[in-house]
Order: C-alpha cells, then sequence, then structure tokens
C-alpha cells in the first residue's frame, strides 16, 4: 500500500503514436520504457525515484500485456544482478534504486555486469540523492561511473530530454556493449510537462526466447583470462564507441550565446537551475535563450574530446556548472585541453563552492562573480531592468518565513511507545550501547529520544554491534526495521550474531511496510497482493537461522514492551536475543481504513472513533508526556487558570487516536491528566439517550461543583 496511488495516472502509459503526453517526470520515465522495448523491470524503492516502483506495480496489468516482467526486488544488489539477462542475450533491461547507498549495495554485481559487458540494453535508473535535503550520506554516483565504466547520463529536467535520454540509453548501451547509468534529481523525477507520444513496443526478444535458445560465452565470464580481455576490450572498443554515438546521436547539447569569448559547461541536470541564475541576473530568458554560450552535458561520463575543442577553442574562459567533489569535469577538461594545447582557462570550484547543493541562489552568486570577472558588459542589463536584481535572502528572515521542520517518527507511529519504553528502561538501569539503522526508526538518534551510536547502513543496525556482541556484562542493543530485515539483516545481522554466538538483543521493529520510502509491501507484509506473496513470519526466518531465544510484543503495549527488555537484558540465557516489536505503520493504516470509515458514515452506519485529550485542571504543566514521547500532536497552549503560568499540555486536531501519549503517562507513572473520548457518528437511539442521561448527571453534578465554589467564594 504505497503512499500514493497512480491507478488513474498509468491509463496514459497507453498513448500511442503523435499524441500529446502530459505528466511527471517519473511517469515520463515509464512511458520511455514501454516505447523502447524494454523486457524486464526490477527495482527497490528509495528517495527519490520511490514512485517509479509505485508507477511501475499499478501499471502491472498494461506489463503484462506487453510482456513485460517487473518485481520489485529484495534488495539494489537483486535488482542489479537482474541485468545478468542482458549480457547474452538481446533483453532490454531496466533497474531503479536510490543513489547512492543503493549503488553501494549493488555494487559488486555492477562491477561484474560492467567488464562482462551487455549484449541487451541494460539501464539503471538512480535517483540522486544529493543536497541538504538528503537523507544520505552526501557522495554522488559520478565516481562509481568513472571507477567501473558505466556510462552516466545526466539529462536536463525536461520530459522530451528524459524520454530522449532512456531510449538512446537503451541504444548507448547496445552499441558500446556497456551498463548505461540515467541519473534523475528530485526535481527531474516531478517535473511536470508533455512530449509526443509513440507506440509502445513488446520486447522483440523475450525471457521466453531466452530459455528456449540458451546461449553462454566463455569471454563474458568474469574469471581470468577472460577479465584482462574485457579491460582491454574497455578501453579499445566500447569506450571509442560509446564517445562516437554520444557525438553522433548529438546526446549533448550546446546553445549558442550573443558572447563569444566566454561560456558555460554545465551538468543536464543543474540546466533549469543556471537558467533561472542566468535569468535574475538579466543575462537569460525563461524559454532557454541565453546571452552565454551553453554546453549542456547530458552525458557526464564518458566525455568526448571533440565536444571540448570545438566549445572552448575560441573562447577566454570557460565555467564549468558541477555540484559536488571532487571536480570530476573540472579535471577532465583541463586534461583534454592541455593535451590539445588549447589556452581557454577553465575555472569552477572557487567562484562556486566545493560541496553542497547548487540552488538557483547559489548559482546567482558564483554565475555573478563570473561575469563580473569575464564579461562585466553582460551585467550592464542591470541598468536597465530595475527591480530585476533579486536580493538573497538572509538566513534569519528565511527561518522566520519558513517554520523548521525536523525529521522525525510521524503521528501516531508505532515505533514511538517502543523508543518510549526504551529511554524509561535507560533510567532504570543506565545507557545503552545501542546500533540504530536506516529506516524511520533512525529518527529515534534525535530528540526526544536521542539514542542510537551509529548508522551503518539498510538492514546492518545488528552488524554495527557485532564487536560488542561477545562481551560479558551490559549487552549492546541493535535497532533494524522489517524492511532492513528482509533487505540484508537477516543474513549479516541476525545470521551473523547466531554463527559467532553472540550475547547481544537485536529489536526489529514490523511496521508491516517499507514506511520509509512511502509504504510498499515487503515480504512479511499482511495485505493480499495477486503478484507477490506476503505474510511471510519474521519470527520463523529468525529462528530459521538458530535464533533460540525469540519474543514478540506490541509497541502500543508500553508494560508489555518494557518487561520483554528487561528480560532480554538481564536473562541468564547466552546467545543472540530478539525481539519483533509488532505495530502497523499509522500512515498506511490511516491510507487503508480512513477510505472505509469515511464510506461507511456517508452511509448511515454508526461508526465509533477514539479520540484523545489534555484535562487542563490536571495537568501539572511538567511537560513529561511531550518530553517522552514527542508525538507531533502532542503540543502546548496557555494555561486557563490565572493563578498557574505554565503552559499546558495539549492534544491537537492530528491526533489519530493511537494513544501512545496516554500509554507513555500511564506507564511512566505521570499525571492522570489524559482522556479518552468516543466519537460516535450516526448514533443509534440508545446511543442518544445514552448521552442524555449521562449530560443530565453531568451537568447536576457540575452545578452543584459551582454552587460549592461560589459559597466558599463568599
Amino acid at each position: 500500500m504505497a503512499e500514493r496511488s497512480f491507478t488513474k495516472e498509468v491509463q496514459s502509459l497507453r498513448l500511442g503514436q503523435g499524441m500529446e503526453f502530459r505528466g511527471e517526470g517519473i511517469l515520463a520515465v515509464t512511458k520511455a520504457l514501454l516505447q523502447s522495448g524494454v523486457a524486464y523491470v526490477g527495482g527497490y524503492q528509495g528517495a527519490p525515484i520511490s514512485h517509479l516502483m509505485d508507477v511501475l506495480a499499478d501499471a502491472q496489468d498494461l506489463l503484462t500485456e506487453l510482456g513485460v516482467h517487473f518485481e520489485a526486488s529484495a534488495s539494489e544488489a537483486t535488482a542489479a544482478a537482474m541485468l545478468a539477462a542482458s549480457i547474452n542475450y538481446p533483453l532490454r533491461g531496466a533497474v531503479t534504486w536510490k543513489s547512492t547507498v543503493g549503488t553501494n549495495v549493488a555494487s559488486d554485481a555492477l562491477s561484474n555486469l560492467a567488464s562482462a559487458g551487455v549484449k541487451g540494453g541494460a539501464l539503471i535508473i538512480l535517483g540522486e540523492d544529493y543536497g541538504e535535503g538528503a537523507s544520505i550520506m552526501q557522495e554522488r554516483t559520478h565516481a562509481f561511473a568513472m571507477k567501473s565504466q558505466i556510462w552516466l547520463l545526466d539529462p536536463r529536467p525536461h520530459l522530451p530530454e528524459i524520454v530522449r535520454s532512456v531510449e538512446l540509453g537503451f541504444e548507448l548501451s547496445e552499441v558500446s556493449h556497456t551498463p548505461v547509468m540515467l541519473m534523475l534529481r528530485i526535481r527531474a523525477c516531478h517535473v511536470y510537462g508533455r512530449f509526443v507520444a509513440q507506440d509502445n513496443v513488446r520486447p522483440a526478444f523475450s525471457a521466453a526466447d531466452a530459455l528456449a535458445h540458451p546461449t553462454r560465452n566463455y569471454e563474458r565470464i568474469i574469471l581470468p583470462p577472460s577479465t584482462y580481455a574485457q579491460e582491454r576490450e574497455k578501453i579499445e572498443q566500447r569506450l571509442p564507441a560509446a564517445q562516437r554515438f554520444i557525438a553522433e546521436r548529438g546526446l549533448n547539447e550546446m546553445i549558442d550565446g550573443e558572447c563569444g569569448e566566454i561560456g558555460i559547461v554545465l551538468q543536464g541536470g543543474l540546466h533549469n537551475n543556471v537558467l533561472r541564475a542566468l535569468e535574475l541576473l538579466g543575462c537569460a530568458d525563461s524559454f532557454g535563450a541565453s546571452k552565454v554560450p551553453l554546453y549542456v552535458l547530458n552525458v557526464t561520463y564518458p566525455l568526448v574530446a571533440e565536444e571540448w575543442r570545438r566549445f572552448c577553442g575560441p573562447k577566454r574562459c570557460v565555467l564549468i556548472v558541477e555540484e559536488g567533489q571532487p571536480e570530476y569535469l573540472e579535471q577532465a577538461a583541463s586534461q583534454i585541453l592541455r593535451r590539445e594545447e588549447i589556452a581557454t582557462r577553465i575555472v569552477g570550484k572557487g567562484l562556486l563552492p566545493m560541496q553542497g547543493e547548487y540552488t538557483v541562489d547559489v548559482l546567482r552568486k558564483g554565475l555573478g562573480d563570473f561575469l563580473d570577472q569575464w564579461a562585466p558588459e553582460l551585467r550592464t542589463t542591470r541598468a536597465d531592468t530595475p527591480g530585476r536584481e533579486v536580493p538573497l535572502l538572509p538566513a534569519a528572515k528565511l527561518a522566520a518565513l519558513v517554520p523548521a521542520r525536523p525529521s522525525g517518527l510521524c503521528t501516531g507511529c508505532p515505533e514511538r511507545p517502543f523508543f518510549s519504553a526504551l529511554k524509561l528502561l535507560q533510567k532504570e538501569i543506565g545507557p545503552l550501547h545501542i546500533s540504530a539503522d536506516i529506516g524511520c526508526h533512525s529518527f529515534a538518534t534525535l530528540p526526544p529520544f536521542n539514542m542510537g551510536n551509529s548508522i551503518m547502513g539498510y538492514g546492518l543496525g545488528a552488524a554495527a554491534a557485532s564487536a560488542f556482541g561477545g562481551e560479558r556484562g551490559k549487552r549492546a542493543v541493535s535497532v533494524m526495521g522489517d524492511g532492513g530485515f528482509w533487505h540484508n539483516g537477516l543474513t549479516s545481522g541476525i545470521g551473523n550474531a547466531v554463527f559467532n554466538k553472540h550475547d547481544d538483543l537485536t529489536v526489529i521493529i514490523d511496521n508491516g511496510y517499507s514506511a520509509a520510502t512511502g509504504g510498499q509491501d515487503i515480504p512479511s507484509s499482511r495485505a493480499a497482493s495477486l503478484h507477490r506473496q506476503g505474510n511471510n513470519s519474521i519470527v520463523d526466518a529468525v529462528k530459521g537461522v538458530g535464533v533460540r531465544w525469540v519474543k514478540r510484543t506490541h509497541t502500543y503495549n508500553m508494560r508489555e514492551t518494557l518487561k520483554v527488555l528487561r528480560e532480554a537484558l538481564s536473562t541468564d540465557y547466552r546467545g543472540p536475543k530478539v525481539i519483533v516489536a509488532e505495530g502497523e505503520c499509522q500512515l498506511n493504516r490511516q491510507r487503508r481504513v480512513a477510505p472505509l470509515r469515511h464510506k461507511a458514515i456517508q452511509d448511515g452506519e454508526r461508526v465509533v472513533t477514539e479520540r484523545f485529550g489534555v484535562d487542563a485542571d490536571t495537568c501539572t504543566g511538567d511537560h513529561s508526556c511531550i518530553r517522552l514521547s514527542g508525538c507531533p500532536s502532542l503540543t502546548v497552549k496557555e494555561n486557563p487558570d490565572p493563578l498557574r503560568t505554565d503552559p499546558v499540555a495539549h492534544v491537537d486536531n492530528t491526533c489519530v487516536g493511537c494513544g501512545v501519549c496516554g500509554e507513555v503517562a500511564d506507564v511512566a507513572a505521570l499525571c492522570p491528566s489524559f482522556y479518552r473520548v468516543e466519537l460516535i457518528h450516526n448514533p443509534s437511539r440508545w446511543d442518544r439517550l445514552l448521552y442524555a442521561a449521562r449530560a443530565a448527571v453531568i451537568g447536576l453534578l457540575q452545578r452543584r461543583s459551582d454552587r460549592r465554589r461560589l459559597r466558599y467564594a463568599l
């Protein structure tokens, strides 16, 4: 149950020759795959390409009609290994994942694939997650492409160019017998546009054809002496073939400008930001015309020396706009021009920052400094266009306009009560070494929980604690989610702990989905599926690799959770211990139950919903409940008692009725100010009668209390 359904949008994937396609970049990529005759598609969800997996899942019927095999892979390594089908057969295959973490997981398969080479087109669609808003370490795909000699496309965020890159990416792969990476930033994934569609194409060669006529070629096997021949083939045949194709088919773009003495070389994915920055500087318009010549690298690896000579040769200076570090393009450009004895000055880092995302404001400053130094005459337009120079927004002013939105667990998240329990336990027994993991639970490293000593990789929480597994005394604790468990944790964490006789505790948070990437199903998801087998038991899998001490608890039952945690950390049993903490992802639960509840109310059925609140007269104002749970719906408001100045706790309208706030207050022995109410929609006659009786009794008691208070005041 992904966070967004594309059931309606995928109908546009059926558009044929000459029809206009309108939609997001993700949909355009899918349409381009179908127009290219792709035979199989796989991948693993992750920002910013999670929706590509969701689109493919919702388009399953169309894929089946076209004979395209699609599957949600168990990991990025699984997806990359799928491309082995293209080594010996003319099968076009595409896989997708989040980079660079996904590429790291897939690196073994990718290195072998790049060495062996491919016969069919092999396309790897990567969601480049670089910049301040990224959820991963700050690395780029470029280094991996260079290391394994995989061609890297970085198309400008324009739907016709994205579609063209997909289609030509397959051709480039086939011509050069090399896998191709297609890199999409988040803006490219969600940019909205249109292009003229082509007919969808059934695979010219199918997996069934391959099975009917299996072939093998020892030269494609990753063993010596083949590997030495493969390296020579990369340099002598594949690279020149790729460079010829890039030049002949015009994958890169050169845009003329008024000033021929300077130029800008840029990654294709940064085209829109660069153009907007130039527009604000009075050197471009909104339609792509620029006073400064542009060399748009829709292919950032390999580079074509002849194109660099043609663009840079007549110019005094060229600015290279390359996001991140090291400055691979700048280094390569300097080498190319030096070999050709071209005296053009190359500038880049220095005028532009070495690190961080190149936003419009960042580019506007860097490009402005470049123009002031090398072509000040182009900046004279500022006097003719008053008000065009938009001032940079100070950070303090921006902070006042845009409220801070730190990462955190959602309202009603089932993981919140578990970490509240673990926090209470540490007050009893002292601090614990806790290895965190990738996923929603990684937010427990932030306030108000502040627990977690390291995050090493998806499903690697238990492995990250393995150095402490053999120690006696206080036990190490590791955490992983159900998604990370199936992705990597079962073998690298649990199996490793069994094999090495660790004496630590691993907690597996089972919220039913790959929740952090958008709520996609995983092997243990309970929902029925036509195309996958779910409802596979985590407990059975853990026992299957040899764990003898396994307990289950429900995260919303904090008393039970505390009891199980105490037992795990104090038992005399020596060996790995596993707790499976279950509780359905609240976002997915609301997506599942809210439409049903709404329909039932509309149909006139009696529906009871729960809400929680805080009695302002009882609340002491110490806010321990907030410090222990941190629920976004739990906030503060002014104290209604004029004699008390401390604000009281308050539950706002975003509450989903999970009851965590009351559970925390009960287990932690806080004030009894939380109350639960039942909202009855379409009440029956009995409900109305009972309500009237209760209101009468409460009113009687309230009036008596008021009379006593008045008598006391007199």
